[in-house]
């Protein structure tokens, strides 16, 4: 399993992926906002989306988890 964090402390603007996707390295996953900058989060792997602990509107910080996929 891959877990895909955040890399600074944003808020989750939108969940691109759902849970059970296939998914390929740079499919966005979910799109946090920053300073009114949209920020995509890419898959760095093929697998399948297990999890996205990251809700819309939510706020994170660096590290938190985002989606976690299992690889292909």
């Amino acid at each position: 399993m891959t877990s895909i964090r955040s890399e600074m402390a944003a808020t989750v603007w939108k969940v691109v992926a759902q849970v059970g996707q296939q998914v390929g390295p740079d499919d966005v996953l979910v799109v946090l906002e920053s300073m009114k900058m949209e920020i995509p989060v890419l898959a760095e792997t093929s697998g399948t989306v297990r999890s996205l602990p990251a809700t819309e509107g939510s706020l994170v910080q660096e590290g938190d988890v985002l989606a976690v996929v299992d690889p292909a």
